[in-house]
């Protein structure tokens, strides 16, 4: 081998090893800060798309629906499962945030729940949750959250080892 392969062979490694400690030192930072979020204008926020297509209903969710489930008249979050399992949280006025955050309306520490996870937004006839692309996702009565979508009243929410439903 010519001295001039090996000097480029010897500095591609060396560019490669540097390559992998900065792709390791983002992905610390990452998880530890969480990733910037990037804030809608009032505009945008007021009013999330809904499904267009009607998803899947399950058998509960058919009888809450059914019954008026819609989640217009919830004054209140339940906590069902998880850490703080009984805790009540009355609903704000317009959204509630949830995520590991400290800023977050409610704030959820597990390894399963990132930084800035979902959104609970009053939007038309009731509350709509909508997952903000957490890496676990939000599961609505064990259906995953893709798109913003209508929350019925007593029907569970799970995001990450914590689950809850909005009450009356």
């Amino acid at each position: 081998m010519s001295e001039l392969t090996l000097f480029i062979l010897r500095f591609g490694f060396l560019g490669l090893m540097w390559f992998f400690v900065f792709a390791v030192v983002y992905a610390l930072r990452t998880d530890l800060f969480g990733q910037k979020v990037r804030k809608l204008p009032a505009t945008e926020m007021a009013a999330p798309p809904l499904q267009s297509t009607p998803a899947p209903v399950s058998a509960a969710r058919a009888a809450n629906i059914g019954k008026g489930g819609t989640s217009l008249g919830a004054t209140r979050l339940v906590i069902t499962g998880g850490a703080k399992e009984g805790l009540e949280i009355p609903l704000p006025g317009e959204q509630l945030t949830i995520g590991r955050a400290s800023e977050s309306g409610l704030v959820i520490r597990d390894d399963y729940t990132s930084t800035h996870h979902a959104r609970l937004l009053l939007w038309k006839d009731g509350w709509v949750i909508q997952d903000l692309d957490s890496t676990n996702g939000t599961f609505l009565d064990g259906t995953r959250v893709i798109v913003p979508t209508q929350v019925p009243v007593n029907t569970t929410v799970k995001i990450g080892t914590t689950s809850f439903e909005l009450r009356r």
